[in-house]
């Protein structure tokens, strides 16, 4: 067991402030920092559902990637989903924090875990792209489907699959990522001599466009995961580190999928 203040501490230590954008609010979201922890669950999203499985597992503190608040709530009355989700919490005894762009870039953080997954030798950064993304190659150059595939398998398993533009039989090996929504690296990717660009919630124009610009100049493929599917990963690198780091703290990873589409509908 330890004290929720002693956990922050090292949270900040892992994901520093430093990293935060300034349109970003992680940190404590709801709970008391003297707090007694014994077990803590990891979840993309904080959701009812998710709360209720915390507390029926014996949590007292939910780790986020996302922030309960990043769009910010104007009151917390239980007729609107901020309200009753912090209201569930509450009754419940259950406090959450969140690490995001924190956590996005550092060493070891989400978009290194989703490259590493699925076999991509990280370069380093060296540029003002690879700052927030992964620049890397794979260990042999493979086809582009043949790497879509095994990309597929990798990820839990989502509606929307993954989604592809670009020669099946392309030969890749460079390849540049972003975990989460990244369309508006979409530009910048063109200019880093890619052979695929992965990211998620990709957008009809921007994305025609950058499909149009390397069609033009024999640019990258591009390739659409997941948004949840692509940070459900890092929980389970997370869980790891910090069981090591705490001992008598329970970490576990939920069972919940927070991906927002249940099914996909084809003629």
């Amino acid at each position: 067991m330890e004290i929720l203040s002693t956990l922050i501490k090292h949270f900040e230590e892992i994901w520093p402030d430093t990293g935060t954008e300034s349109w970003d609010f992680p940190g404590l979201m709801l709970g008391n920092p003297n707090q007694e922890i014994s077990s803590c669950m990891l979840t993309v999203d904080v959701t009812l559902a998710t709360i209720e499985e915390a507390s029926n597992n014996g949590a007292q503190l939910i780790i986020a990637h996302h922030p309960l608040f990043l769009h910010g709530a104007h009151e917390l009355s239980e007729i609107n989903p901020k309200g009753a989700i912090a209201a569930l919490a509450a009754r419940k005894g259950v406090a959450v924090y969140a690490a995001h762009t924190n956590a996005d870039f550092v060493a070891g953080g989400v978009s290194e875990t989703l490259a590493t997954r699925i076999g991509v030798d990280i370069q380093g950064k060296s540029d003002d792209f690879s700052k927030q993304g992964v620049i890397g190659t794979l260990k042999e150059p493979t086809s582009l489907i043949g790497f879509s595939r095994s990309v597929a398998k990798v990820l839990p398993p989502v509606a929307q699959g993954v989604k592809v533009s670009g020669d099946p039989d392309k030969v890749i090996s460079r390849i540049g990522l972003v975990a989460g929504a990244g369309d508006s690296f979409l530009e910048r990717a063109l200019d880093q001599n890619l052979d695929l660009f992965i990211t998620s919630d990709l957008r009809h124009h921007k994305s025609l466009d950058f499909i149009e610009s390397s069609n033009l100049n024999d640019g990258p493929a591009l390739m659409d995961i997941s948004h949840w599917a692509a940070e459900w990963l890092w929980l389970e690198r997370v869980q790891s580190d910090l069981a090591g780091a705490f001992p008598s703290v329970k970490f576990e990873v939920s069972d919940i999928s927070t991906d927002p589409w249940d099914f996909v509908v084809m003629q």
